[in-house]
Formats: structure tokens, C-alpha cells, sequence
């Protein structure tokens, strides 16, 4: 760590070799017990990466146990997964016997509870990995449990649809205020202000993108056929004993050419968007005297992403066991907080431990951050 790195409130310092025998031994020990061992595997790694990241003076311990995330997991399976299979064997029996309307309408409420369960979950599991974060023995949590969250989650993700996808950065917004302005650390509450202005202009150019490349294509497209025409030119024609080539073949290269393009585009100007989202967001959070900052540009998300990539492909696919490092790795380094801890004014937190990890997190397979 150089003297840059000492100065700033977080620090990492782990390294790939260290990791390297956790992730190889995560690994096979899933192989062999067909994933079971993954909900320890991850707490292994969390041990990991916790210890090596810096606060101000002190390292970061992380004290959940994988028997929390296992217990989690299965009341989500119980709990959610058991209802929906029994909603969509109604659904289809309605659709046999000619009720589509009601199947529809199953369907659409089917969809509201998912993202109502979404919410939950993202909420319990920043929530859960709160709790069982320790800083100079003190521990951060909530007293809330995450279902009116659920609810604001909901309502606030359907309006951010409802008018053409506009409102979508006040939508991300509000839910993360809302999320985090309900946690706290010890004694102290975090307190989240973000607002959609500032990264509104990323979000419209991300929403407008694929309309534009769609017009350049089909201006280009019927620029060239006018210049064609107009210059009285002739399709070659297929060597003797050569077949023709089907007019359709040229469509389907142009289709995957235009959709490549657009899935390329989409994807830079999404990290554009996300950068500009975070710096927001976690500059707009405090904790006390603290005010946080992210300092990640578009460019090092992009050669975060791309490196992934590269890791993954070259490694064919082993490289993957690495990925949690390294976002780990990459979000500490770009972290950094400003102001005044006063250590004998923190005392423990009384927000309640949840008993269990994250299950829906799990189930649905989403991030907590």
C-alpha cells in the first residue's frame, strides 16, 4: 500500500495469491457436495475479503456463518418458490379451460408480488450484511424490516415504468434513499439524499440510444440503395457453377450486425449511466459526521468490466472464481469518507440481529447493492 493509500479512511489490501487457495478450495469443496458448501464457501470469502479492507484505524470483520445464509435460503424456497409453482399450475389450468382474462390477471398480480418480494429483498440483505459487519467491535443494522419498503419498491419501480421509462433514475433514487436512510451504524443513522438531476441526461441518452442507431442504420441503408440506383450499377452475378446468394442471407448479416452494434453501444453508455449513479448516490450519503465518496469514472468501470471479460474467456471460465475479488477490490479502492469519528461516543448497536442470511437475495439472485 503506498502512502495515497494510507491517507484514504478505506483501504484494501488483500491480493489474488492470498485469495487464490479460498477460491481453488470454495471450488471443489461445491463440486463435491453438489453446492451445498456454496453458502459457506461465500462466508469464507467474505472472512476474507472483510479482514483485508481498512476503515480510518481499524480492519473490517465480518461475522456471518454460512448455516445463516443456508437457513435463509431454504425459508425462501418454502416461503416463495412453493406458491409461485402452485399460482402457475392454476394459471395454466385456467388457460386450459378457456379463462384468459383470469389468467391474465393472475399473471399480472404474479409479477407485482415479485417485485414487492424484489424490494424485500434487497433491503433485508443490506440489512443482514449490516448486522453482521463489525468495526471496533461495533456492528451497524435496522430496526425496520424491509416490507414497507417493499411496498415503496414496488409502487415507486411501476411508476418509473408507467411513463415510458423516464422516471426510472427517480425511481433508483428514492429506493436507495429510502433503503439506507433506514440503517444505521451503532448509535449513529446514515442519511441519503440523492437526487435524479444530476445523472438524468446519462439515463436519456441510454434510454434514446437504440432509436438512434435503429435511424442511422436505415438512413445509411437507403442513402446507399439511392446511390446505388442513381449510378446504374448492377448485382454481380454468381460465377458459373457458384449458386446465388439468398437475398435473406444479406438481411440476417445486417440484423446481427445492427443488434451487435446496439447491444455494444447499449452496454458503454450503461456503465456510463451506472458510474454517474453511484457517484451520486454514495457522495449524497453520510453517517454522522461522515460524508462518503465514489470516485470511480466511466472509464475504470469499463476496464473493471472489460478486464472480467478477459479474465473469464482467457482462463476458459476459471477466471470467474476471481470476479467477487475483484468488485470487491474495486469498490473499496474507489471508496473514501470525510470527517470526524469520535470513538467514545460509539457505542454498540440496538437495532435487532436477524437470525437468518439472505435468502430472497438469494432465490431471485440479485444484488444487495
Amino acid at each position: 500500500m503506498n502512502e495515497a493509500d494510507n491517507q484514504r479512511a478505506f483501504g484494501f489490501t488483500g491480493s489474488w495469491r492470498e485469495f487464490a487457495p479460498i477460491a481453488f478450495t470454495n471450488a471443489l469443496l461445491c463440486l463435491v457436495t453438489l453446492g451445498v458448501y456454496l453458502f459457506w464457501a461465500r462466508t469464507r470469502e467474505r472472512n476474507y475479503l472483510w479482514s483485508r479492507t481498512r476503515f480510518i484505524d481499524d480492519q473490517l470483520e465480518w461475522t456471518g456463518t454460512g448455516r445463516e445464509l443456508l437457513v435463509g435460503y431454504m425459508l425462501a424456497i418454502a416461503l416463495v418458490s412453493i406458491p409461485f409453482i402452485a399460482i402457475n399450475v392454476a394459471q395454466q389450468r385456467l388457460l386450459i379451460q378457456g379463462h384468459a382474462g383470469w389468467a391474465a390477471l393472475i399473471l399480472l398480480l404474479s409479477y407485482f408480488a415479485l417485485l414487492y418480494l424484489t424490494g424485500v429483498a434487497i433491503f433485508r440483505a443490506l440489512r443482514y450484511r449490516l448486522s453482521r459487519t463489525y468495526w471496533h467491535g461495533i456492528r451497524g443494522g435496522s430496526d425496520h424490516q424491509g416490507f414497507g419498503f417493499g411496498l415503496s419498491y414496488l409502487g415507486r419501480t411501476v411508476a418509473g415504468s408507467i411513463v415510458l421509462g423516464l422516471l426510472v433514475p427517480w425511481s433508483m433514487t428514492s429506493n436507495w434513499n429510502q433503503r439506507w436512510n433506514a440503517m444505521s451504524f451503532g448509535p449513529m443513522a446514515f442519511s441519503s439524499n440523492a437526487r435524479s438531476g444530476p445523472i438524468f441526461l446519462r439515463y436519456l441518452l441510454f434510454y434514446l440510444v437504440p432509436f438512434l442507431i435503429v435511424i442511422a442504420v436505415l438512413v445509411v441503408a437507403i442513402a446507399g440503395a439511392a446511390i446505388f440506383v442513381r449510378s446504374g450499377a448492377q448485382l454481380p452475378t454468381p460465377q458459373p457453377g457458384q449458386p446465388p446468394i439468398p437475398p435473406t442471407v444479406g438481411l440476417i448479416l445486417l440484423f446481427f450486425t445492427v443488434y451487435f452494434v446496439i447491444i455494444t453501444v447499449l452496454g458503454l453508455v450503461a456503465i456510463s449511466y451506472y458510474a454517474a449513479f453511484f457517484r451520486e448516490a454514495i457522495g449524497r450519503l453520510s453517517l454522522g459526521e461522515l460524508e462518503f465518496e465514489f470516485t470511480a469514472s466511466t472509464g475504470q468501470w469499463l476496464q473493471l468490466a472489460i478486464g472480467n471479460l478477459l479474465l473469464v474467456i482467457g482462463t476458459l471460465g476459471v477466471g470467474y472464481l476471481f470476479l467477487g475479488y475483484r468488485n470487491w477490490a474495486f469498490f473499496i479502492r474507489h471508496l473514501n469518507a470525510y470527517g470526524e469519528v469520535r470513538l467514545d461516543e460509539m457505542t454498540q448497536s440496538s437495532t435487532r440481529e436477524p437470525g437468518q442470511g439472505e435468502g430472497l437475495l438469494d432465490a431471485f439472485d440479485i444484488g444487495a447493492f
